[in-house]
């Protein structure tokens, strides 16, 4: 690797989990949801861009400890309508995370500024 172009690399990485898997306590959570009420959709999503990176228009990947997921979660539960919305997370551990397998490009929510001079 150059360390003149290292920082490309870092910025854009190939999946969040892709630089550090997670580690002794981090869990990998896919999280899902579908909210029915575009206002209460807005503040879920921004929940999770909080804790996450967006994958999908609304699947989110969190590497949380656990302590952190509870927070996560709180929050997530105090934004939606129980009877007409559905949130949902799967916890991977580090070997799945591991081996999980993308193709094609990725959405990513991190907003970057970059100055080419």
């Amino acid at each position: 690797m150059n360390p003149d172009t290292d920082w490309w690399f870092e910025a854009f990485p190939v999946a969040p989990y892709a630089t550090k898997p997670p580690g002794a306590r981090e869990m990998l959570y896919l999280v899902a949801y579908d909210i029915s009420d575009p206002k209460r959709l807005q503040k879920v999503a921004g929940v999770c861009e909080d804790y996450g990176v967006r994958v999908q228009y609304s699947l989110f990947e969190c590497r949380l400890e656990p302590d952190e997921f509870n927070r996560f979660w709180k929050d997530l539960l105090a934004q939606i309508d129980a009877d007409d919305d559905r949130v949902v997370a799967y916890p991977l551990d580090a070997r799945c995370a591991r081996e999980a397998r993308t193709a094609g490009t990725m959405v990513c929510s991190e907003r970057l500024v970059c100055y080419l001079v």
